[in-house]
């Protein structure tokens, strides 16, 4: 049996994020070997409209990547705790930094190489993306080391640095 990657999706014809929904994902991003946990609050795998609560611990490793499809935009907004954003050019240089604290929020269309890093413990973001899940939805990038790579602990800590002085830019 792999690693778990995701809580079960939600059920009802009505979701509501509860403190003990929001305890019992934070408390298994804690647990997760990947420091992260995803609740999809998409009803099917299938649906057009991919809704998701990531609950996120610092240390957590994104690999950048984009989305190619051309209805692939991609919203995330910050409910609770601190992200850091980022945007690469399609050499892997970093174009742009962007601090989210709660109630921050990206929009990205699609094609765009990017990754996030976890600036505060307990963080708690929605992603919003076009559906459904395929395995061409992502594009990873060559240009920096895939999850289980034993550089991507480094490459997380140089993608942390772009946050350690820094002031926002727009």
């Amino acid at each position: 049996m792999g690693m778990k990657l995701a809580l079960e999706n939600a059920s009802g014809s009505v979701f509501e994020l509860s403190d003990q929904m929001i305890a019992e994902g934070l408390e298994a991003s804690r647990q997760s070997p990947r420091l992260r946990m995803l609740l999809p609050i998409h009803r099917r795998q299938e649906d057009l409209v991919q809704r998701m609560i990531n609950f996120m611990q610092p240390g957590t490793y994104l690999q950048p990547h984009l989305h190619p499809r051309d209805s692939a935009s991609e919203t995330m907004v910050v409910f609770r705790g601190a992200l850091g954003f980022l945007q690469f050019s399609s050499e892997g240089e970093v174009m742009a930094t962007h601090r989210l604290g709660p109630g921050g929020l990206i929009d990205l269309v699609p094609g765009i190489w990017h990754s996030v890093v976890v600036l505060a413990p307990d963080t708690v973001i929605g992603e919003f993306k076009r559906g459904p899940y395929t395995s061409d939805d992502k594009t990873f990038a060559e240009w920096a080391p895939a999850e289980e790579d034993s550089e991507a602990r480094r490459y997380l800590r140089f993608m942390e640095s772009r946050f350690e002085t820094e002031t926002e830019e727009d």
